[in-house]
């Protein structure tokens, strides 16, 4: 496994610590852990995004298209 060396806050550290002892893992399995953890919200809030992107554009389209059959429907009852 790679390894990365990284400098942190000594109370984060400190905490980070607290956390490993009172789950009976390492330190380095509770940083992996914890970025394991932010990696998977992330994706989420990006999956999220695309999603909500694209039903903005599916709305802005249908908008569209509703406005293309109320102008159609307006010539239909002039006539």
């Amino acid at each position: 496994m790679p390894a990365i060396s990284l400098k942190l806050p000594a109370e984060l550290l400190l905490a980070s610590g607290r956390g490993a002892t009172s789950l009976g893992i390492t330190r380095a399995e509770y940083i992996r852990r914890a970025i394991e953890q932010l990696n998977r919200e992330t994706e989420q809030a990006m999956r999220n995004k695309r999603l909500a992107d694209a039903s903005h554009r599916v709305r802005d389209e249908s908008i569209r298209v509703n406005a293309e059959f109320d102008a159609i429907d307006d010539l239909r009852s002039d006539v």
